[in-house]
């Protein structure tokens, strides 16, 4: 059971980008980490690099794991990808606003919690 860390990078601190992963790695232990193609400072002349790694990887996995503390582009585009693909999405919405109905619709389930999503994730594996 393999599970891609999906979630915003462009415009993240380390911390936002890098934490939620490091501790979603600890309880998965099998991840595709998109953060290997980490390109913040400057993704111009790489987005076909950045986009067909993230796409193989997705293509890879079993579970797509959604951390989503507001919209981006990036991620909506990876989950519909994985959802089309048949993979299972699981979003943890730490947002405070209502989720899109494009997000609610291509996900499995939907939690609060970085726990109680990796649970569900384990529970199925």
């Amino acid at each position: 059971m393999t599970t891609y860390l999906c979630g915003p990078i462009s415009g993240k601190s380390d911390s936002e980008c890098k934490d939620w992963r490091a501790h979603a790695t600890e309880r998965l232990v099998d991840v595709l980490n998109p953060m290997v193609r980490d390109y913040r400072s400057g993704s111009e002349g790489h987005e076909a690099e950045i986009v067909e790694g993230d796409k193989a990887d997705i293509d890879c996995c079993d579970y797509l794991l959604v951390y989503f503390p507001h919209p981006s582009v990036g991620t909506a585009m990876e989950v519909l990808y994985a959802w089309e693909r048949g993979k299972v999405v699981v979003v943890v919405d730490v947002s405070d606003k209502p989720l899109s109905p494009w997000i609610v619709y291509h996900s499995h389930a939907v939690f609060k919690t970085l726990e109680a999503a990796t649970s569900y994730i384990l529970g199925g594996a």
